[in-house]
């Protein structure tokens, strides 16, 4: 092990706290997430993406999750995941109150995704002390194989590897080691996969982003004439999934009831009800050929919008333009 003062490694986020030698008894062990792996894009994005996944399972249940780090470690969140994906029928208490009774819980949870993932405890990267001590590396490695186990075709960013720095309390001080933990696999036909013809408009070609949005603005906006509506910012004003939603019913001949949207959404939560519902009508239609995240359509992420309007515009605007000119489509 590399021995080194504590206070010599590189400083830590300020929201951890350095252990000091009277916190940490003699023998006593503990680890953190470096700071740079945790501002490490992809490690970002890797919270992003199963925070995404978390909700849409869950939006029928009315949960969200906002922090993994925070909002996992108690097990009600767990519970209802796992359930939702596997079907089983916990026999757990819905609300617990107690410390003792929300770990009793996260074991009965864990003892459950263990024996559905054919993971033995010892040779699990989480355990009922990581998750519920709040652990975000043990809660990543635990929700990555509940992924992979549930939902095989999600998206996840290729490669993520963070460092870990290892402290012990030994009898000449606080010594340390850095570790390096893979939390998803290499994979190049991952990647290939992930990407399409967005990735490279916004990498290698952004000065024709405008001119891919003023075509789409017109577009959207021909169709949603006869509704009253205008679209001016493609960026914000489809981050509730009202447009959105209306837009789809009037170019796929959808009857949307009202009880099943909300109309005017006033929270969160109902923007991305919304935003799930019109990806899952898109989906049904064959029209969502790239994964898109519900979360990134509410937090106005202007590629991601793009993409899902993109697919509307090329059934039926560059379909009925070919219809027109069927020896030639214009470029």
């Amino acid at each position: 092990m590399e021995s080194e003062s504590l206070y010599n490694l590189l400083q830590f986020p300020k929201e951890v706290d350095q252990p000091t030698e009277e916190e940490l008894p003699r023998g006593g062990k503990k680890k953190y997430l470096s700071p740079s792996s945790r501002r490490d894009p992809k490690f970002e994005e890797l919270q992003k993406v199963l925070m995404g996944w978390i909700n849409t399972t869950l939006l029928p249940e009315h949960i969200v999750v906002r922090s993994l780090e925070e909002d996992m470690f108690d097990g009600l969140i767990l519970h209802h995941l796992f359930q939702k994906l596997s079907s089983l029928q916990l026999e757990v208490e819905e609300i617990s109150l107690t410390s003792a009774s929300q770990r009793h819980k996260l074991g009965i949870v864990l003892e459950a995704a263990n024996q559905s993932l054919q993971v033995e405890e010892p040779q699990a990267k989480w355990s009922v002390e990581t998750i519920f001590n709040k652990d975000l590396l043990a809660t990543l490695h635990l929700l990555v194989a509940l992924a992979k186990r549930f939902q095989p075709d999600l998206l996840l960013p290729d490669n993520v590897q963070v460092e870990v720095i290892h402290i012990e309390s030994t009898r000449t001080g606080l010594k340390s080691d850095k570790l390096v933990e893979q939390l998803t696999e290499c994979g190049s036909h991952k990647d290939q996969a992930s990407q399409d013809a967005f990735d490279e408009l916004f990498t290698l070609a952004p000065e024709k982003v405008h001119g891919v949005k003023e075509a789409i603005v017109n577009f959207v906006n021909q169709k949603l004439e006869r509704l009253g509506l205008s679209v001016q910012s493609l960026d914000t004003q489809f981050a509730d999934g009202v447009i959105l939603l209306l837009l789809i019913g009037q170019l796929e001949g959808f009857f949307l009831h009202l009880k099943e949207f909300y109309l005017t959404p006033s929270s969160p939560t109902e923007m991305l009800h919304n935003v799930t519902l019109a990806l899952e009508l898109l989906k049904d239609e064959g029209l969502l050929s790239h994964h898109v995240n519900p979360e990134d359509i509410v937090n106005k992420d202007a590629k991601s919008t793009l993409r899902i309007l993109y697919s509307l515009f090329q059934k039926h605007a560059l379909s009925a333009e070919g219809n027109r000119a069927p020896h030639g489509t214009p470029n």
